[in-house]
């Protein structure tokens, strides 16, 4: 089961998610769902198209349930499998 204290390592695809602060300050604020993950970005899917964002760039605000999680890019930036095994 999927909890704020686990969440990085849990699969992140199909979870909502808003990039609460970027260093590129176009995509602070992109908010949507993440339909993607590799090693260095997050694409989440946005009512304006599909989005990728740089992991270590970014930090990120995840929904789970009535929660919100808030993850810095850094910690995530892994390859998805390797980041679950750990």
């Amino acid at each position: 089961m999927i909890t704020p204290t686990n969440l990085i390592r849990h699969e992140l695809i199909g979870l909502d998610v808003v990039v609460f602060a970027s260093l590129n300050p176009l995509s602070t604020g992109i908010q949507g769902k993440v339909i993607d993950e590799t090693q260095q970005t997050l694409t989440i899917q946005t009512k304006k198209g599909n989005k990728k964002i740089l992991k270590r760039l970014s930090t990120f605000v995840f929904k789970i349930k009535d929660k919100k999680v808030e993850v810095k890019g850094s910690v995530i930036t892994k390859r998805p499998w390797e980041r679950i095994s750990k």
